[in-house]
């Protein structure tokens, strides 16, 4: 195949697409990809199984509709040229792009595994299969971003499980970390169900909103279901009101890893490889020196530099804590000499509530 930073994404069709008919009658593209069944439909463009003449390998095609705007082919070119240069296991590869019909299209590895999305469907996964899938989607992350690209579209329908590997794919909305919004302002870009609070509200967007997706994708590998569930905009707006709810009995540090994945305020959310090192851990052993230990502890650091600005703030709470611990124990010790106070106490039963 051609080199990746060299793919014919011009700014306008070239005279001739050189498609035709492959030697077996299939229709071509570029004169050397051999179409085959198609594996999927979508608003934007039609993805088909094809296999590449020239190398004989298997690969997916994507070919999109008609009637992109001469802005959104530019956008597409930058696009492609960064993403071209991302080599990771993790990642769906991006081999070729043209255009063929007018339109332009681009050639893929060929994953012939299902999505993330139809293994959920089937059930919850266990929480180990979920350490193991969050890790090495986060390791795909901590590529995808040291290479200055933000997915922002992570979600299950865009993990496929080839193997015992995820590799995430289409970046068909995909930005550099430093360029330019190209959407119209006021336009939403991602998936409803799994946007960042800061793509909801319209803010910058960054490197953590690909890790707030992650961690709504672990979630629903967890339990099954989608954590924002609805229209779009009841979806979207439903996290500016309520934080995730993690569920209880996860593996030591699994449930606090989810939390602070899916804050609200992205500066306080975890890297990409933040993540990743702290599910590599088996079984999420966490020490003080470790990235999580860290990250934990910048968070302790910035509570005690708040005690420090605050003082006379902090002397009231202080004040009003102990009064209200004084208050209570005199009550407690009053009640616990009654029968019916001991009778409730030998009765009652911790409450497994969650965040």
């Amino acid at each position: 195949m051609g080199e990746p930073g060299e793919m014919g994404l011009e700014e306008s069709a070239p005279a001739g697409d050189r498609n035709g008919a492959s030697p077996d009658g299939r229709r071509l593209i570029a004169g050397r990809y051999a179409l085959g069944r198609v594996l999927g439909i979508g608003s934007s463009a039609v993805v088909h199984r094809a296999c590449d003449l020239m190398s004989g390998a298997e690969v997916a095609v994507k070919h999109f509709h008609a009637g992109a705007s001469a802005h959104d082919r530019r956008q597409q070119r930058q696009e492609m040229r960064l993403l071209a240069r991302l080599r990771h296991p993790g990642l769906v590869g991006l081999h070729d792009g043209g255009y063929a019909d007018g339109r332009p299209f681009v050639v893929t590895d060929l994953v012939e595994g299902p999505t993330l999305a139809q293994r959920i469907s089937r059930g919850p996964l266990a929480p180990g299969a979920v350490q193991m899938l969050g890790r090495q989607l986060a390791e795909a992350l901590a590529h995808v971003h040291d290479g200055g690209i933000i997915h922002r579209d992570v979600k299950p329908a865009n993990v496929l499980l080839d193997g015992l590997r995820p590799r995430l794919a289409d970046f068909g909305i995909a930005r550099t970390v430093d360029a330019t919004v190209a959407t119209a302002n006021g336009c939403v870009v991602g998936t409803a169900a799994y946007l960042a609070p800061e793509q909801v509200r319209g803010e910058h967007v960054g490197p953590p909103a690909d890790v707030y997706a992650l961690g709504l994708v672990l979630l629903e590998a967890l339990t099954g279901r989608r954590e924002y569930p609805g229209h779009a905009v009841e979806s979207a707006t439903a996290r500016l009101h309520r934080s995730p709810v993690v569920p209880s009995g996860l593996p030591p540090g699994f449930g606090e890893l989810l939390e602070a994945m899916t804050r609200d305020d992205p500066a306080r959310r975890p890297t990409a490889a933040q993540v990743a090192a702290v599910l590599a851990a088996d079984p999420f052993l966490r020490p003080r020196g470790s990235p999580a230990g860290r990250l934990h502890g910048r968070h302790r650091q910035q509570s005690s530099r708040w005690w420090q600005r605050r003082p006379l703030v902090s002397r009231l709470v202080l004040c009003v804590l102990t009064a209200a611990v004084a208050l209570l124990t005199v009550a407690s010790t009053s009640a616990s000499d009654t029968p019916a106070a001991a009778d409730a106490e030998q009765s009652h039963t911790p409450s497994g509530a969650t965040k």
